[in-house]
């Protein structure tokens, strides 16, 4: 893996080009980027308002049909084309992709007027602010003084909230935007200033729930004319959308596999192998193996790569022998759960669920056979899962209301330490650089 020096010089060189590429080749996407206006029409946009993906991608093929042809009858009275830019009076409906989009990095200049208030919905959710930044616009007191970039429908003094430097140009100047997404994690640059540092945007329409994993880009309107150049987009793969998350927060990790040997851990390490770098339970073989350090509060990061089919588990807090999903505070599923064996599981036997006690989110896993970059936080009785940057489990194991079993078969739950494993079940699920911080 490249080091994070060089990740955070590549991502502030991307940057500065960026802003010289907006002002000097306008319509021109830079290379590895697709141009979502393709500077003559509004081919593929379609009109959307606030509403949750979750409700209007749950239609049917005819009423979405239906919505979106309504849609585009108010697109067509408040957006235009003017050259190389998009406009909009300041009325109607938000321009939207017709494509969903996942991890992305997206590229998009604007130019406001005074007063206005805008932003960019990433996979359908608010929001990326814009507004009228000075005293004049009237909104100092809910935080315009700070600047646009913030993810302003985050809750009150949540990271991401308001912008870390006022990045705004002024009023009749194009500004340039840079955004990153992976996962729920979004990084945000104004004009070259990093504004907002791999934050969490939360779900507006469920702030228990994670993001959806996919949707669409959304260009907002608010009162006020706002123009749009240079609109591209980047997919990002599962390789850069790792090593951008394992980047990040790492302050404190230890690294406690050294990818050659089984040095430093316990249990049946026969049953294992290492392999490039990598812990792989041998086929058929199985049994718990743990990094041989007793731990109360902590943090693990790894990447995980499970074969068609594959099971496998965490052990969290485990005592070094029994079985850790009824001995350990928990196991934490490793699972496909695409498998057509496991298609009728109990809700909390699915991949990162707090085995048989509570259900994580499904369906943020990538491709089987693809790495998977895993965080799982233990403080206290509960456990939270951000699994390829998207929370999906957070749950609190002294109050489990609905479980699989009695909910005294899971003896352990309450441990208070343990040691942090491997739960192999006769699969060669993969893991590798494994990391751990002690929070206590």
């Amino acid at each position: 893996m490249k080091s994070i020096k060089w990740i955070t010089r590549t991502a502030a060189l991307a940057a500065v080009l960026f802003v010289a590429q907006s002002s000097a080749e306008v319509g021109k996407p830079p290379k590895g980027f697709t141009a979502l206006f393709n500077g003559k029409d509004l081919s593929g946009w379609w009109g959307l308002k606030t509403e949750d993906p979750a409700k209007w991608m749950a239609l049917s093929p005819e009423k979405f049909a239906e919505k979106k042809a309504a849609s585009l009858k108010d697109i067509a009275k408040h957006w235009s084309v003017d050259g190389e830019e998009l406009v909009n009076d300041g009325h109607g409906m938000y321009l939207t992709t017709e494509k969903n989009y996942g991890d992305f990095e997206l590229l998009v200049d604007y130019k406001t007027v005074a007063k206005a208030d805008s932003g960019i919905y990433l996979r359908g959710i608010p929001q990326v602010q814009i507004w009228d930044y000075t005293k004049e616009g009237g909104k100092w007191n809910i935080g315009a003084d700070k600047g646009s970039g913030g993810l302003w429908n985050n809750s009150k003094g949540a990271p991401g909230k308001d912008p870390v430097v006022l990045a705004d140009n002024p009023f009749g100047e194009w500004n340039a935007f840079r955004i990153v997404m992976v996962g729920e994690r979004v990084s945000i640059w104004l004009n070259g200033k990093l504004v907002v540092d791999h934050a969490r945007l939360e779900n507006y329409f469920n702030r228990k729930g994670p993001l959806p994993r996919t949707g669409p880009i959304q260009l907002q309107t608010h009162g006020g004319e706002i123009r749009w150049r240079n609109v591209f987009i980047r997919e990002i793969g599962t390789e850069e959308g790792n090593k951008l998350l394992a980047s990040k927060g790492n302050d404190g990790f230890k690294t406690v596999f050294n990818g050659k040997n089984f040095k430093g851990w316990g249990g049946p390490v026969d049953n294992y192998v290492v392999n490039d770098g990598t812990i792989q339970c041998k086929k058929g073989s199985g049994g718990t193996i743990y990094y041989d350090k007793e731990l109360s509060d902590f943090s693990v990061r790894f990447e995980y790569k499970v074969p068609p089919g594959g099971n496998n588990g965490l052990a969290i807090r485990y005592p070094g022998s029994g079985d850790t999903a009824y001995v350990g505070m928990c196991e934490l599923q490793v699972l496909d759960d695409t498998a057509k064996k496991y298609a009728k599981l109990h809700p909390a036997q699915y991949h990162a669920s707090a085995y048989g006690m509570v259900a994580a989110k499904r369906g943020y896993q990538r491709p089987v056979g693809d790495w998977n970059f895993q965080q799982v936080t233990v403080a206290g009785s509960t456990i939270t899962v951000e699994m390829n940057g998207t929370r999906i489990l957070t749950a609190d194991l002294a109050n489990v209301e609905k479980p699989m079993y009695d909910i005294n078969k899971f003896k352990g739950r309450l441990r208070k330490s343990g040691f942090f494993g491997f739960a192999g079940h006769g699969d060669a699920v993969s893991f590798r650089n494994v990391q751990i911080k002690s929070l206590k």
